[in-house]
């Protein structure tokens, strides 16, 4: 995969961390998958369609979770755009500096999945909608779907089909979760959650 795809990839997370439209959110992260899917095909076209399936489904899915849970107003993050860009950006500088090699075919490879990795551990971090925290997680999962890509030799479609499978599951189960949240609720705000108590 050349440099230009890799910083494409982590373009497109930034802007998960950064935008407050949940519809673009889930765009960006689904163009994300699908840049993933098509640069799979010069490696196995297994791992390609896999991928190219896991992202329009994914894509699909939380559209429509984005139609059915409107919320009444827009749940604020509570920090500025800005500053969570850059809270993504040192953490990931962060990673990239105190992260030693982990044998992936480029140091740009590397760097690209911990990008990706600490954009979204930011964006679910600091997001307060539990829509920006499900796609946190399809963030990682697409930084671990490069990784799994950029194996020396590449990786077994075995593993590929695994770890697609496993993290898709994650994100249905985080889905779920929203919109039990939200029926009880009549929001995806995390905040309501701590009216809570035992």
């Amino acid at each position: 995969m050349s440099g230009a795809l890799i910083w494409l990839l982590v373009a497109l997370g930034l802007g998960v961390v950064i935008v407050r439209r949940r519809s673009l959110a889930v765009g960006f992260v689904t163009v994300q998958a699908l840049v993933l899917a098509v640069s799979a095909a010069d490696d196995t076209a297994a791992a390609a369609a896999v991928l190219a399936v896991r992202a329009v489904a994914l894509g699909t899915l939380l559209l429509l979770v984005v139609s059915r849970t409107r919320e009444p107003r827009p749940v604020r993050a509570g920090i500025a755009p800005i500053a969570r860009a850059g809270l993504a950006v040192g953490f990931a500088l962060a990673l990239t500096w105190l992260i030693p090699a982990i044998g992936l075919e480029s140091r740009n490879a590397e760097r690209g999945v911990l990008a990706l990795i600490a954009f979204g551990v930011t964006a679910a971090a600091t997001r307060r909608a539990t829509l920006f925290q499900v796609l946190g997680i399809v963030l990682c999962e697409n930084g671990l779907a490069l990784a799994a890509l950029q194996l020396p030799g590449g990786s077994s479609t075995v593993i590929e089909l695994g770890v697609a499978f496993d993290l898709t599951l994650v994100a249905l189960v985080a889905v779920v979760f929203h919109e039990r949240i939200f029926a009880e609720f009549g929001a995806g705000d995390t905040a309501a959650l701590r009216s809570l108590r035992e």
